[in-house]
């Protein structure tokens, strides 16, 4: 399975990093392929290029540049595009939409021929390095989508990785984590209980 992450900051280098070591061929998508720098065993290309190529295609992009990563992208129509991004306003306090949407959903009316799955939103970039945990467990990637193929492809790279996974249901269920990467935002830096901490869903045994 080749995999295209489109961005090259600290969310994309450490998803590369995690994904690479689970076995994975993966491809940093950048506007300037030239001087992007990658992780050891991963390719840089330039974005329309590395998204044609794609199996999957991650988008870790500020929210406010999916529409042209998208664009770059050649539109990503058939592919399960998976939705890192979060809505928030400058100091990270807030949300720029929701209630009735989200970033996940505006993002599919973008790319309509997309799968988009929103996943790998509620994590810090730092727990990507180290090997998706916190301590000795693995962090939680919560999963949702339309699409129940896409769904189940985005789970399973998710649990190969290393994280624990829980199907969250349709892509509305983003209008609800996307609040909580703010939370967990505010608790990491507000609270200043740092970075190596992620949301999780406890079930009875």
């Amino acid at each position: 399975m080749n995999i295209t992450i489109l961005g090259t900051g600290n969310m994309a280098q450490g998803l590369a990093t995690v994904l690479s070591k689970a076995g994975y061929a993966v491809t940093l998508g950048s506007r300037d392929a030239g001087k992007a720098k990658a992780p050891a065993g991963v390719k840089v290309e330039d974005i329309k290029t590395s998204a044609a190529k794609a199996d999957v295609v991650f988008l870790a992009v500020p929210f406010t540049a999916v529409a042209e990563a998208v664009a770059n992208a050649g539109g990503l129509a058939g592919k399960t595009v998976v939705d890192l991004t979060n809505p928030l306003t400058a100091d990270y306090m807030g949300l720029t939409i929701g209630h009735d949407t989200s970033a996940a959903e505006e993002i599919q009316k973008l790319a309509p021929k997309a799968k988009v799955v929103k996943a790998f939103n509620t994590i810090f970039a730092s727990l990507f390095q180290s090997g998706g945990k916190v301590g000795a467990t693995p962090a939680t990637v919560f999963v949702a989508g339309d699409d129940e193929t896409a769904v189940k492809t985005v789970g399973d790279i998710a649990s190969k990785a290393g994280f624990a996974v829980i199907q969250s249901g349709g892509l509305k269920v983003a209008r609800y984590l996307e609040p909580v990467a703010g939370l967990n935002i505010a608790l990491g830096y507000g609270k200043g209980l740092g970075t190596s901490i992620a949301p999780t869903w406890l079930r009875a045994a």
